[in-house]
Parts: structure tokens; sequence; C-alpha cells
């Protein structure tokens, strides 16, 4: 079952992509996430699984989201309750805190998961990548900037 909340009923929720909000909502679907706002904060919360499957359903809700972050507050992507995050999970991470540093955005990800913490620290991304163990720290944290 996959959980989507893409609807602007709530000044909280980020609007999302019909096609987007369509991927998410397919029964078929191992990839859950809801998305929403906290003051200027853009953070998604994803579950299930991410994978060769749905890594294109992946790199679009991180970018749509991404687009909607701005200088002022931190865009935030807690996968805490991601079962299992292939290669190209990373990828989609790594190239999109890039795509922010260049606009001024800090991406913060959030997991208490040590294979992912090992992931980003054998591939060279803890700069890019910083962990925070819960949502509240990495909104806590004041930027370097």
């Amino acid at each position: 079952m996959s959980l989507v909340i893409a609807e602007s009923f709530s000044a909280k929720h980020l609007t999302l992509s019909t096609r987007l909000v369509y991927e998410l909502g397919d029964p078929c679907s191992t990839l859950r996430a809801i998305t929403d706002r906290r003051g200027e904060a853009v953070i998604i919360h994803a579950g299930g699984e991410i994978d060769a499957c749905n890594e294109h359903t992946w790199h679009r809700l991180v970018t749509e989201a991404a687009a909607t972050a701005t200088p002022a507050g931190p865009f935030v992507i807690d996968v805490s309750d991601v079962d299992f995050m292939g290669c190209c999970a990373f990828t989609v991470l790594a190239d999109t805190a890039e795509q922010c540093q260049e606009r001024g955005v800090d991406l913060r990800l959030v997991t208490q998961a040590p294979i992912v913490e090992r992931i980003v620290e054998a591939c060279g991304l803890r700069v890019l990548l910083p962990i925070y163990p819960t949502v509240d720290h990495a909104l806590a944290v004041t930027p370097t900037r």
C-alpha cells in the first residue's frame, strides 16, 4: 500500500505533479512518500524501497521537492522508514545535493541506519549529504553559509 499526501488542502503540504502523485499512488509501487513544509523547510518522509524499479519516481520526487526549497530553509530528506536503498537512490541524493548547494540550499539526510551512513562515508559523500538522527535535529542546525 502506498501513501501519498500531495493535496494543497493544508499550507504544510507541497503540491506535486499529477504524474508523480500517480506513480507514488500506484498499488504496485514499493516507494512511499509524504512531502511537507515546516516553516521555511521542505521535508520528504520516504518509506519502502528505492531501487531500479522506481528510480525515476524517486528522482522526480526529490527534484520536484528540491525545486520548492529556498536558501531560507533546508531541504530535509528523511529515509528512516526506507527498508532498502539501491545505488541509484544515493546518486539522486548526491546530484540533488550539488544542485541545491549551487542555489544556497542545504540538503540534510535523516536516518539512523548504519548501512546508509557507511555508504555515504564510503562514497565520499559526507560533505554533500550530512546525516542527522531525526528531522528535528536536521532542522535545528544553523546553516554555515
